[in-house]
């Protein structure tokens, strides 16, 4: 990995918006900042653009070089000139959550009235949830002009940014592609996600969430937590065809003792690696933030625990994507989904797709889902008069 900048030295685009935002919890920021990145050309009329979502540990930098690890983006197999998400054809948008950490307000972000102390939030930053994500999101739109998004898409933690928006805006979405998501968080995946934070609580540099003010980061609570997370993105096919049960740097002499502490199988190494990279570039209080609005998360909890209550009327095109061997958010979820905005009338197209690559398959090389994702979007595109 080149590491190229750090999470504290990184400047991100940006706008600010000094009337600041109240949140679902009652609280009020006096303002906020959302970090964004656009690839691509907006039209005359405004009418082409996509708003990309991304998932829980993902951030802006969809399709070109992240800042501070070096890599590639996170979705350039999709995203880019030609690509199922044509940036030659579409104007495309993606923003860092609000309580993430590459440059939207956060933890990480100074206290209200004290911009110029260097004191962040840290855990006194107030809990957000989905929808005050997509607000946000909703005020850079307004913010670049653009009345009706083309498209909104968004996998994982994204797809539901992506139902909320077709929930919240329905006259603002032409199109939304909710992949490999879920309208809750089950209990199991609460249950994973309590796991990774109290990792981060167990850490010694935890230091009750103040760990900015000695200048350390609870690294080994954070890595742990990203370790247990990660096993839930992929599947135990796919675990056993890239690692099986080798082991690394096995002894050639049967006869030598393996150590009982060192990297003795190849799957652990791997997931040293997953965490020990996550911690450069993610903020521990970030991370407890953003698991917790997944968990809170219900769509269906404010219309009368009828999901397609949330959808009535709506003429917002839908595709939903799953994989199945994704247990994460398997592929029931979504065909939940689907049988919602069946009910309540909504235009809906819903495939799932066989793959061993578990919940990341979305992510990866995956060349039906990415034929299915461009032709539902050119069809689209026809009907709303972008194509001929």
């Amino acid at each position: 990995m080149v590491q190229t900048a750090s999470l504290a030295t990184t400047e991100h685009t940006h706008v600010d918006f000094d009337d600041g935002i109240t949140l679902e919890c009652g609280v009020t920021l006096a303002r906020h900042r959302v970090a964004f990145r656009t690839y691509g050309t907006l039209n005359a009329d405004r009418s082409n653009a996509i708003l990309i979502c991304h998932a829980l540990t993902g951030d802006q930098y969809v399709a070109e070089i992240h800042p501070i690890t070096g890599k590639g983006g996170w979705w350039d197999q999709v995203v880019g000139p030609g690509r199922p998400v044509d940036t030659d054809r579409y104007f495309v948008i993606c923003a860092n959550v609000l309580g993430g950490c590459m440059g939207s307000t956060g933890p990480r972000s100074p206290r209200d009235g004290e911009p110029h102390s260097g004191k962040p939030w840290g855990t006194d930053f107030p809990p957000v949830t989905i929808r005050d994500m997509v607000r946000a999101q909703k005020r850079l739109i307004d913010h670049l002009g653009i009345t009706r998004l083309f498209a909104v898409i968004g996998g994982s933690m994204g797809g539901m940014q992506v139902l909320q928006w077709a929930a919240a805006y329905p006259d603002a979405v032409f199109a939304a592609l909710p992949i490999a998501t879920a309208a809750y968080h089950s209990a199991q995946n609460i249950a994973f996600n309590e796991v990774g934070r109290q990792a981060i609580f167990a850490d010694s540099g935890w230091e009750n969430g103040r760990y900015w003010a000695s200048g350390s980061t609870p690294e080994r609570g954070l890595a742990v937590a990203r370790m247990i997370a990660h096993i839930t993105y992929l599947s135990e096919q796919a675990l056993t065809r890239k690692f099986g049960r080798r082991l690394q740097n096995a002894p050639k002499d049967p006869s030598e003792a393996i150590s009982l502490f060192g990297e003795m199988f190849e799957v652990e190494s791997y997931l040293r690696h997953q965490g020990s990279t996550f911690v450069q570039r993610f903020d521990a209080n970030a991370y407890l933030t953003i698991t917790r609005a997944c968990d809170y998360f219900d769509l269906a909890a404010d219309c009368d625990g009828d999901l397609a209550n949330a959808f009535r009327g709506t003429k917002t095109r839908f595709l939903l994507a799953s994989f199945d061997s994704d247990w994460l958010y398997p592929t029931a979820e979504s065909r939940s989904i689907a049988r919602a905005l069946n009910r309540a009338g909504a235009n809906v197209s819903f495939v799932e797709f066989p793959s061993d690559k578990g919940h990341d398959a979305f992510l990866l090389d995956e060349p039906d889902f990415h034929r299915t994702l461009a032709g539902f979007l050119r069809g689209c595109a026809m009907h709303a008069g972008l194509l001929p």
